[in-house]
């Protein structure tokens, strides 16, 4: 079912203009914004700026982002603002990376798709904001945690003062080496060393370059909403800016937690690429007679 569905959307996509959206006025600010400062860094640093550094958190100053949360948008979309019929990814991509998005797109209508994830590797940053299932988010003075339930990623935000390590000292990471500043109840991110990867299963590549600039706030007491802007010369003329959103979930009687995920608990995860290029399960089984 599941490559067909990802088929149908590409074959879509190849069907389409990469312009089929035109951005509203909020939007094209914050993309203008991103051009303006040109480097992940320096859009960072002129936040910081307008904080005055920032304000460090005391514990009875903290928010409250307690809860199990879940993004709240279509999955196979890094940009909450892409359906499912409009077309390539609202991305500016380098022809380099269009060319490499439109031939990943027409193997997956070929039915020839294999995601890093089915050797349960992790998501990684920036693929992290957009992966389903469950999230939780712990403020403490010193370090913001950033749980995602799937493959137990957790992401560290330093907002203690501290830099980056120094490029001597730096090397790609899953999910990247983040550091931050408070403004008022706003959480402003910035994160490099990250490994090459793909923001989705059906939507472009980002390379070792990649950087990100994120500014959380709860808006209200169910509804997290980040800003984002990703910035990778090698694959985007321009910096990807995108509003992610978070719900938090109902969980009254407590049933909702994160738990440690392990996918090699299940044998019908053992997956392997085959021949053709596509996945394909080892052993799948589900009783005595199908082993037989």
């Amino acid at each position: 079912m599941i490559p067909r569905i990802l088929g149908a959307i590409a074959l879509a996509a190849l069907s389409l203009s990469a312009a089929a959206q035109t951005p509203s006025a909020e939007k094209q600010r914050m993309i203008d914004l991103g051009i303006e400062h040109a480097t992940a860094r320096a859009l960072y640093d002129h936040f910081k700026q307008e904080a005055n550094g920032g304000k460090p958190l005391t514990w009875r100053a903290m928010p409250d982002w307690t809860g199990i949360w879940t993004r709240e948008a279509a999955p196979f979309f890094w940009d909450p603002d892409q359906t499912s019929m409009t077309g390539l990814p609202t991305a500016k991509l380098t022809p380099e990376h269009e060319r490499l998005l439109r031939e990943k797109l027409d193997k997956v209508a070929k039915g020839i798709e294999f995601d890093p994830l089915s050797n349960c590797e992790p998501a990684g940053m920036p693929r992290w904001l957009v992966e389903p299932f469950l999230k939780e988010f712990v403020v403490t003075p010193q370090e913001v945690y950033l749980i995602n339930e799937m493959q137990n990623e957790m992401r560290r935000v330093y907002t203690d003062g501290r830099d980056h390590p120094s490029e001597a000292d730096a090397y790609p990471l899953w999910e990247g080496d983040s550091i931050g500043f408070w403004n008022g109840d706003k959480l402003v991110i910035h994160t490099s060393q990250m490994r090459a990867g793909q923001y989705q299963r059906i939507q472009p590549f980002y390379t070792e370059q990649v950087e990100t600039v994120e500014i959380w706030q709860k808006t209200d007491p169910t509804t997290m909403v980040v800003d984002v802007w990703a910035f990778d010369p090698p694959a985007l003329r321009e910096p990807w800016y995108t509003r992610q959103i978070y719900k938090q979930l109902s969980n009254d009687d407590a049933s909702l937690r994160i738990r440690y995920w392990n996918c090699g608990e299940n044998q019908n995860n053992a997956v392997e690429k085959t021949d053709t290029g596509t996945s394909d399960f080892s052993n799948f089984t589900f009783t005595d007679k199908d082993d037989r």
